[in-house]
């Protein structure tokens, strides 16, 4: 018992210093959300949908800015797949989603207000789109669409920093890559639905984000949180203080190189404008516009603070 004390003391401590208080306390919650930001996040996912529905595309990859990722470089943290004939409601993001009262990984269908608001920094946030040539899109919309194909693809343990090429724990991102996978490759009689996706993956030269820790109390805590592990990691990787884990840009990057003709729309906002930008190349840090970009100016805050639940229709699996 004393040791459990002296192990939960150090993690509140190692917490309370880290940049990453904010991602490895997800399960917390996130604080209620005022009238205002609310009604800022809904009118940027209005202009998601729009932009989806003026694509003439029944599917995209959807991206968010959601976990303080920043000291590692990466922008997005949270993807899944936007379907526009969705039995939710139009472009809903089906997904796989930690269920922290259960502490299982689930399949959700998200509405998109929903999805918008679930960014844990609603001052400022980005929102990434890859839109996929015809062919692409139709063998995707299918396989997501298939109930039994998505299940048959949902890992049984949940780790936030899950290896790529491992079976043991999934997160939502790594579904969504074998996901890709099941709709993209061939398969082939024998194999499990996660083997054979990830077999798939490797060769067709699937290069997953390589996370570099620099400080090693992190590899430490991954070992303590119920969320994060490092027993699928390779002895190489952890000496080095890395983990190899599939995130939004490394997907975006896979399917950009296997769909050439991909294009990419990105989104962000903060609470005085939000900027959107077609092409690849991201928008600059603090959602600065470039000359090219589109600007919308928020009105000025008057309303009072009120708080309100900004839970959208979900469905889950």
């Amino acid at each position: 018992m004393a040791f459990k004390g002296v192990v939960a003391a150090l993690t509140a401590s190692l917490l309370a210093q880290s940049s990453w208080a904010g991602s490895l306390n997800y399960c917390q919650g996130q604080a209620e959300l005022n009238a205002d930001i609310q009604d800022r996040l809904i009118q940027v996912a209005a202009v998601v949908k729009t932009e989806l529905d003026r694509s003439e595309r029944n599917v995209a990859l959807i991206s968010r800015s959601g976990l303080a990722l920043q000291r590692l470089d990466q922008r997005y943290s949270h993807a899944g797949v936007s379907l526009k004939s969705s039995p939710n409601t139009p472009w809903s993001v089906r997904q796989l989603y930690y269920a922290c009262d259960e502490q299982r990984p689930r399949i959700f269908d998200q509405g998109m207000s929903g999805f918008v608001l679930g960014a844990h920094d609603p001052a400022q946030g980005y929102v990434s789109l890859v839109l996929l040539p015809p062919e692409a899109s139709q063998a995707l919309e299918e396989t997501a669409r298939d109930d039994r194909q998505v299940l048959a693809l949902l890992g049984g343990t949940y780790s936030a920093n899950a290896h790529a090429f491992s079976q043991r724990y999934q997160n939502c991102n790594q579904w969504l890559a074998e996901l890709l996978a099941s709709a993209w490759g061939e398969p082939s009689p024998g194999d499990g639905a996660r083997s054979q996706a990830q077999q798939w993956l490797r060769t067709q030269g699937y290069q997953p984000t390589v996370l570099k820790l620099n400080w090693q109390p992190l590899m430490w805590l991954a070992s303590v949180l119920p969320w994060l592990h490092s027993d699928d990691h390779p002895v190489a990787d952890l000496a080095q203080a890395q983990f190899r884990v599939s995130m939004p840009q490394s997907i975006a990057s896979f399917v950009r190189a296997q769909w050439p003709s991909s294009t990419h729309i990105e989104l962000c906002y903060t609470d005085t404008h939000m900027v959107l930008r077609r092409g690849w190349e991201p928008i600059a840090a603090g959602c600065a516009p470039g000359p090219r970009d589109e600007v919308t100016h928020w009105p000025p805050t008057t309303r009072a603070q009120q708080t309100a639940d900004p839970a959208s229709s979900i469905d889950r699996y």
